[in-house]
């Protein structure tokens, strides 16, 4: 079989690479013994698989015991024979992802608020790590990524942008180096935050307009570390060009257009929407359906091809979001749509006529006789709906 990618959490794996041919007994052994638990093969570079009729029917719940070692021809064959259970499997890896990663990126702050040197190789591990799962499913990964809590936000958007620039990446098909830079940028964006007072970084309230001027270092002071660090060029230009605006009004260097690149103009675009979804001490997060669609309306502020992109690979109504449907039932989208941005999966909770709950159930909207259609988002703030992720986690 041809290895395509190693799975596993945290793991130093003994091989050069992370692609090859598997042909001796001994590196099975040597898999196993490193504490990889899955592996994605490439059916086309191996020979072909001789497998065991299965039943592919979906189940709502997680096997009792996993095998030692799982072999996934595909994250797309995944996808459309375990398509039942996929995302709730994907959800609680994705969670274990965020929890193992905070400590790490909590570390990496320290450091540099302590002027230490940051080893930007560091982070690959943790990049490789959220590229699987973006890779096995993306919809899970940032559903997971939008649900911080207000200690562990500065760590947290972290880890929530470079999942969302590795999903740009790929959705705009750049090189397998470009992906781990976008990665690495997004990890390591705001690191210039590390260097700014605490007292204006931890304000809980709006910041005085003096306070903005501060934080608007933060870019530059990012950017001065990583460069000390022998961090790449590219991920230094992350972090001091991530504010920039295609009209030129952004910060620190009021760059124009072209003049800001490819990945400082998805970072833009990352940064902003992650951090608006989030909920913060001083402000409700925004609905992801209403942030696609009050992104699209700031007119110079974001490259618009590769804004595109993003509400593609987001969707109109990305998981999470709060929907009206014809039917006049409210529902949480799940799932996002396979064949169209606007038939999303969706959870039905709440009937609009008689304003009560209703028995929960699930309307794949893509489905072929499906009736249902969606009238448009709802902004959850006007119905105080209590614990509305666990609709969608």
């Amino acid at each position: 079989m041809f290895i395509q990618k190693l799975g596993g959490s945290w793991i130093t794996h003994p091989f050069l690479r992370s692609s090859f041919l598997l042909k001796d007994p001994q590196d099975i052994k040597r898999i196993i013994e490193a504490g990889i638990k899955e592996v994605w093969i490439d059916e086309e570079k191996g020979e072909p698989l001789v497998t065991e009729s299965r039943p592919t029917e979906p189940t709502s719940t997680l096997p009792e015991k996993v095998s030692e070692t799982t072999i996934n021809s595909s994250p797309k064959e995944e996808k459309k024979n375990t398509a039942g259970s996929l995302m709730e499997i994907d959800i609680i890896r994705a969670r274990k992802l965020f929890k193992d990663a905070k400590p790490q990126v909590m570390a990496m702050y320290k450091d540099a608020r302590l002027g230490k040197a940051i080893d930007p190789q560091t982070t690959l591990a943790l990049v490789n790590e959220i590229d699987l799962l973006v890779q096995r499913n993306s919809a899970a990964m940032l559903s997971v990524a939008r649900l911080k809590n207000h200690d562990d936000y500065t760590y947290m958007h972290s880890v929530a942008v470079s999942a969302l620039m590795i999903s740009l990446a790929r959705q705009l098909n750049l090189s397998e180096e470009q992906v781990k830079l976008a990665g690495m940028g997004g990890l390591m964006h705001d690191l210039g935050k590390a260097l700014m007072p605490l007292e204006v970084l931890n304000k809980p309230g709006k910041l005085s307009d003096a306070e903005y001027n501060i934080m608007k270092k933060h870019p530059a002071a990012g950017a001065k570390l990583l460069e000390r660090s022998g961090a790449p060029t590219e991920v230094v230009d992350i972090a001091l060009h991530h504010h920039e605006k295609i009209n030129g009004f952004g910060y620190p260097n009021q760059l124009k257009g072209d003049d800001i690149s490819i990945l400082s103009r998805m970072a833009a675009i990352c940064d902003v929407y992650d951090a608006v979804t989030s909920e913060r001490a001083y402000k409700k997060a925004w609905d992801p359906a209403g942030t696609i669609r009050e992104m699209s309306k700031w007119e110079g502020h974001f490259d618009k091809q590769i804004f595109n992109a993003f509400v593609k690979l987001v969707g109109i109504y990305p998981v999470g979001s709060l929907v009206r449907l014809a039917s006049q039932r409210l529902a949480a989208v799940i799932e996002p749509g396979t064949t169209s941005l606007i038939k999303p999966k969706v959870k039905v909770f709440f009937s609009l006529r008689s304003k009560e709950q209703i028995p929960m159930q699930v309307i794949d909207l893509a489905l072929s006789g499906c009736k249902e259609t969606i009238e448009g988002p709802e902004d959850p703030s006007t119905w105080h709906f209590k614990h509305l992720e666990t609709l969608w986690q």
